[in-house]
């Protein structure tokens, strides 16, 4: 059976009140450290460690225990977004907001000005409560989120830098933009990391979008908002805007796009993809509004701001089902599919996502035709800030707990407890780029930082 969920008004939990399914369980919330005065965003793990990227630089958790996660530091870096990625002792972070130099003392610059900087910041992590700025790269448009693809050999990790918004009034960020950067980082020297390619994804422009008001505009394809690589398997999707497109990633340094799909009618706004363990199938999310709006009501309806499931049938990507959380919000309250990863259960297809202030679902897809949410977990409005500005950033399951990066709330942990869960929590993995897949097994460790 799948969760009964409220759909008035009159349900709407009070500002702050937690309500979520019986089968969840809210473990602890560690509240974001003063220092870091913006939003949190994306997150990493690796081994006992949680690693949150805020606007304002990143933090390092310790999560051996995740009952008692706690703190272990803090780097002050402004650069928006700050979507983190870790390999070995490397933290890789995105910066999408025009600085006047790549320092972490650096202030906010028009990205009309030539000597801006926008791009890549690697961090030495090797000691975790004193993290080290090694090394930056400056790429087209800056780095709004990134992509880890490590080479077969392990010699080398390619970051696939997603980015978009050129203007022919931006030096270094000119149109048309349809491309990617991709910058090597050779592990045993991350000093020398620099961009090696910049392939053309679009060659015939992309979608050109539709240009009507808000909700009913079409993004135009001007580069990818966010792209899942499958090393293992030699694939990855891709969430290009106006485009959802697979590659062909064996040849690291020229991936390829073997396939495309668009969504006329209910997609804004391609944001990001995940594969099932398979790689049968992909999930793509639809940022409608940007994620600043409140999308998840009655006048929205269920297919727009939401989920749609693609199965891949012999290469190429065939719609099944759009998925949209059941809860209606208020007004107030910014709602819309965002991210999120799989839950490790073997013959099934079940994944956790944040909903911004619609807060965390889980879903199983094992039908992609009928999704079905199987456990929730909200706060009602965020009143600690503006309206339509709170709520999880990103949910990920890591070692048998669900770990949510709140806006302005910090970092929760949950538990859920459900007989299609459980046996994942037999799967213990070394580490989670949730951009970046690996397949797991029945039991036991899953592969080393893929």
């Amino acid at each position: 059976m799948g969760v009964t969920a409220p759909v008035q008004a009159a349900d709407i939990p009070a500002p702050g009140e937690i309500v979520m399914s019986p089968n969840i369980r809210h473990v602890t919330n560690v509240p974001k450290p003063e220092a870091l005065t913006d939003i949190n965003t994306d997150m990493a793990f690796q081994g006992d460690y949680a690693y949150v990227g805020n606007y304002y630089g990143f933090s390092i958790y310790d999560i051996r225990n995740p009952k008692k996660t706690s703190l272990v530091s803090s780097v002050v870096c402004p650069g928006g977004q700050m979507d983190v990625s870790v390999y070995g002792d490397l933290l890789i972070g995105s910066v999408d907001s025009s600085r006047n130099d790549d320092s972490c003392n650096s202030t906010g610059q028009s990205a009309t000005i030539k000597e801006s900087w926008e791009g890549l910041r690697i961090f030495d992590i090797s000691d975790k409560s004193n993290p080290r700025y090694i090394k930056s790269v400056e790429t087209n448009c800056g780095s709004h989120t990134h992509t880890l693809v490590p080479d077969r050999r392990r010699q080398s990790v390619y970051v696939y830098v997603s980015s978009y918004g050129p203007s022919d009034t931006y030096p270094d960020c000119k149109t048309p933009h349809d491309l990617i950067s991709i910058v090597k980082v050779p592990l045993s020297d991350p000093q020398a990391a620099a961009v090696v390619a910049t392939p053309n994804l679009f060659p015939d422009g992309g979608y050109p979008g539709v240009s009507l008001p808000y909700p009913d505009g079409k993004s135009a394809t001007t580069g990818c908002h966010d792209i899942t690589a499958y090393p293992e398997k030699g694939i990855a999707a891709g969430a290009c805007m106006g485009d959802g497109v697979l590659f062909d990633i064996r040849d690291p340094e020229r991936p390829r796009v073997t396939a495309s799909v668009r969504d006329e009618v209910n997609f804004a706004f391609w944001h990001s993809a995940t594969f099932n363990n398979d790689g049968s199938k992909v999930i793509f999310t639809d940022e409608l509004g940007g994620g600043t709006r409140a999308t998840c009501n009655e006048a929205i309806g269920p297919n727009r701001g939401a989920n749609a499931y693609y199965d891949i049938v012999r290469g190429r990507l065939t719609f099944r089902s759009y998925f949209k959380i059941a809860r209606h919000q208020a007004d107030t309250e910014n709602c819309v599919a965002h991210n999120g990863s799989l839950i490790p259960v073997k013959g099934r297809d079940i994944m956790v996502q944040a909903w911004y202030q619609g807060g965390i679902s889980v879903v199983d897809f094992t039908d992609s035709a009928h999704p079905q949410e199987i456990a929730y977990f909200e706060r009602g409005p965020d009143n600690t800030a503006g309206p339509l500005f709170g709520g999880f950033w990103s949910a990920y399951y890591y070692n048998g707990y669900i770990y949510g990066s709140d806006f302005h709330q910090g970092l929760d942990v949950l538990k859920i407890n459900d007989w299609r869960t459980n046996q994942a929590n037999g799967v213990k993995m070394r580490s989670l780029n949730a951009q970046t897949q690996a397949s797991y097994p029945e039991r036991g460790h899953g592969r080393d930082d893929w």
